[in-house]
């Protein structure tokens, strides 16, 4: 498990997210190329944090003007990187060790691949900026 580093701007979105929501957030990362924040909350709040009929979560979405994901932390490196993932259904992790480096290898359904990539790309690396945040994870592979 690797310490997560918060901007101040991370620490703002975070209080406001937890007082909006009541769930409570472990990270913020702002991605401004795609204007969006992702937040990493506590393991089980996930369900607080999205609120009856995405309610709470539509709310921190109005009050920042931006999209807004939601990931559920684990301790579990192989969890966590399942749930960065969400929606796509993931058939398989395998975290290895190589050159020094720990890689993620991640086996999708063929049909999920590019929802998994994202557009340009964006899926993908918010994934590897999340796992390596988190857990020290170097890289994560697709395989489909």
């Amino acid at each position: 498990m690797s310490e997560v580093k918060l901007s101040t701007d991370g620490i703002r979105y975070i209080a406001l997210f937890e007082s909006l929501t009541g769930a409570r957030a472990r990270d913020c990362f702002e991605d401004a190329e795609n204007n969006r924040l992702v937040f990493v909350v506590k393991s089980g709040d996930m369900g607080l944090a999205i609120g009856k009929g995405g309610d709470r979560i539509n709310r921190v979405k109005k009050a920042v003007g931006r999209h807004v994901e939601v990931i559920e932390h684990s301790e579990d490196p192989v969890e966590f990187v399942k749930n960065a993932f969400h929606p796509v259904s993931i058939k398989n992790v395998n975290i290895t060790v190589k050159d020094d480096k720990r890689i993620a290898y991640v086996e999708v359904l063929t049909k999920e691949k590019g929802l998994a990539i994202g557009r340009d790309g964006k899926n993908i690396e918010k994934v590897k900026k999340l796992s390596l945040r988190h857990h020290n994870i170097d890289d994560v592979i697709i395989k489909g």
